[in-house]
C-alpha cells in the first residue's frame, strides 16, 4: 500500500511535465486607424454605447428587445451553449477516479463427474471497483482545455448571434420605413398621373385634346398604378421577415419614425482598430477555436506516451448474504501502464492531423481579423459618402419639383406642350424614390457599422474565462 501511495505521488510531481504546445496569442499586424478615416484615431467608439443607445426610434427599440428575447436563432444558440457546458463538464470528469458497483446471485449444481462430490450450492457476490488515469502527460489536461475552450467559443458565438440579430432587426426595419416611403410617392404620383389622364380624356371628348396625349397619359398612369401593388408586396415580404426575426408568427409589423425622422449620431468615431480583437464576437470566438485546435495538439502529442492508472476493488463472495462484507470479503488493489508499441504511424498521423488543424484554426483567426478590418472600413466609408450622397439627391428632387413647376407655368402660358410636364413628373418619381433608398441606405451602414465595430454588446460576466473552472 505504501508503494502505491508513493506511485501515486510521483505520478502527482510528473503531472507538471505535461507535453504539448502552449498557447499563446498569433501577432496579427493591425494599422493605426481604419482604411478610410479623415481624422487620426482615437480610443472613443461608436460602439462603445449599447445598441439602445443608436436606435432612438422607441418602436425599433421594442422589436429588437422582443428578437433578443424570443428568436429562435437565439435560443438555438443558448442551446449550443448548454451542450458546450455539458462537454466540459463529460471532460472534467476524467480528473477523477470512476466508482462503479456490481452484485450478482447465482445457484448452480455441479455434476459429480467435475467434483468429488455431487452439490447444489448458491453463491452472492457485491463488489465496488475503482480506476484513476494519472495525467502523466498532459493528456487530461488538455482535453479539458479544448473543452473549456468550447465553451467560451459557444458563448461568443451567442453574443455574435445577438449582435447580428440586432443588426438584421434594424435594417430590415429600415427597409420596411423605406417601402412605406415608396408606397407613398407611387400613390401621388399615381393621383398626378390620374389627373393628367382625366384632363386628356375630357378634351379628347371636346375635340381639343389629341389621342397621343391621352394614350401616353393612360400609359404612366397605368406604370404609376402598378408601382403600388409591387411595393405593398414587397412591404408584406419585408414584415414576414421580420416577425421571423422576432420569434412570431406572420403578421403586421408596428410602425415609429418616418425615415427622413431617424436620429442620427453627430460623430461617429471608429475607435483604435486593435480594440476590434477583444470587441468582436466572431473573433474572439475564432481565437477559442485556435485554442482549441492547440490543445488537441497536446492530446494527439500525450498519445504516444503510456498511461498509468490505478486500480482497487473491495467486495464480497459468500454462499450466505450475512457473510458477504464479513468472512466473505474480497479486494485488490493495483497499478498498470499501458502504451503504444506500433500501431502502424497512427498515432504520429494523427498528431499531425491536430497540427495541420491548428495551422488551418490560426489562418482563418487571421483571415477573420483582416475581414473585420476590412468591414469597418467599408461600413466608415459607406457613412461619409452616403452623407454626402443624401444632400446631391434632397437637391435632386428639390430641382425636379421646380422643373414641374415651371413646365406647368409654360404649358398654361401655352409656350410649350404638356408633355413637358409629364416628363418632369416621371423624374419627381425617381428622384423621390432614390432619395428614399439612398435615406435607408444611409441608415443600414450605420446599423453595418455598428455591428462592424463589435456592437456594444458585452458578453455577460458568466461567460468570462475565469468563471469556467
Amino acid at each position: 500500500m505504501r508503494r502505491l501511495l508513493a506511485l501515486g505521488l510521483a505520478a502527482g510531481t510528473l503531472a507538471g511535465c505535461a507535453v504539448g504546445p502552449k498557447y499563446s496569442r498569433p501577432a496579427v499586424p493591425t494599422p493605426d486607424r481604419f482604411y478610410g478615416m479623415r481624422a487620426p484615431a482615437e480610443e472613443v467608439s461608436l460602439s462603445d454605447g449599447p445598441w439602445w443607445d443608436l436606435f432612438s426610434d422607441p418602436v425599433l427599440r421594442s422589436l429588437v428587445e422582443e428578437a433578443l428575447k424570443n428568436s429562435h436563432d437565439i435560443q438555438i444558440a443558448a442551446s449550443r451553449v448548454e451542450e458546450a457546458r455539458a462537454r466540459y463538464g463529460v471532460a472534467g470528469s476524467a480528473w477523477y477516479p470512476a466508482v462503479s458497483y456490481s452484485a450478482s446471485a447465482s445457484r448452480a449444481k455441479t455434476s459429480i463427474y467435475a467434483t468429488p462430490s455431487d452439490v447444489t450450492a448458491s453463491l452472492i457476490a457485491a463488489s465496488t471497483t475503482v480506476s484513476w488515469e494519472l495525467d502523466l502527460w498532459g493528456r487530461i489536461r488538455h482535453l479539458n482545455e479544448a473543452a473549456r475552450a468550447q465553451v467560451l467559443a459557444s458563448e461568443e458565438a451567442r453574443s455574435g448571434v445577438a449582435l447580428t440579430l440586432v443588426s438584421d432587426v434594424a435594417s430590415a426595419y429600415f427597409d420596411l420605413r423605406e417601402l412605406d416611403e415608396e408606397v407613398q410617392i407611387a400613390r401621388h404620383t399615381r393621383a398626378a398621373f390620374q389627373d393628367t389622364y382625366d384632363l386628356f380624356s375630357r378634351r379628347l371628348e371636346g375635340g381639343a385634346g389629341s389621342a397621343l396625349e391621352t394614350s401616353r397619359a393612360e400609359a404612366l398612369l397605368a406604370n404609376a398604378s402598378a408601382q403600388i401593388p409591387f411595393v405593398e408586396r414587397r412591404i408584406v415580404g419585408k414584415e414576414n421577415q421580420i416577425a421571423l426575426l422576432l420569434g412570431r408568427t406572420p403578421g403586421p409589423i408596428a410602425r415609429g419614425a418616418a425615415l427622413n425622422d431617424q436620429p442620427l449620431p453627430p460623430a461617429v468615431p471608429a475607435g483604435l482598430p486593435a480594440t476590434l480583437l477583444l470587441r468582436r464576437p466572431d473573433l474572439r470566438r475564432a481565437e477559442q477555436d485556435l485554442v482549441t485546435a492547440n490543445a488537441r495538439v497536446g492530446v494527439a502529442h500525450a498519445s504516444l506516451f503510456p498511461t498509468l492508472s490505478l486500480t482497487g476493488l473491495f467486495g464480497g463472495q459468500s454462499t450466505q448474504l450475512s457473510d458477504l462484507l464479513a468472512a466473505g470479503r474480497t479486494w485488490s488493489i493495483g497499478a498498470g501502464i499501458l502504451g503504444p508499441l506500433f500501431e502502424g504511424g497512427k498515432l504520429r498521423a494523427e498528431e499531425r492531423v491536430a497540427r495541420a488543424q491548428f495551422e488551418e484554426a490560426r489562418l482563418v483567426y487571421e483571415r477573420a481579423v483582416t475581414q473585420a478590418l476590412g468591414e469597418v472600413s467599408t461600413s466608415l466609408v459607406a457613412i461619409q459618402k452616403l452623407a454626402e450622397e443624401v444632400a446631391q439627391r434632397a437637391r435632386a428632387v428639390s430641382a425636379t419639383r421646380e422643373a414641374v413647376r415651371l413646365a406647368t407655368l409654360r404649358y398654361e402660358s401655352g409656350f410649350s406642350a404638356y408633355f413637358e410636364v409629364l416628363d418632369a413628373l416621371q423624374q419627381v418619381l425617381v428622384a423621390e424614390t432614390v432619395l428614399a433608398q439612398t435615406r435607408r441606405d444611409r441608415l443600414v451602414a450605420l446599423t453595418s457599422f455598428y455591428k462592424a465595430l463589435g456592437g456594444g454588446w458585452q458578453p455577460p460576466a458568466s461567460t468570462s474565462p475565469a468563471s469556467i473552472r
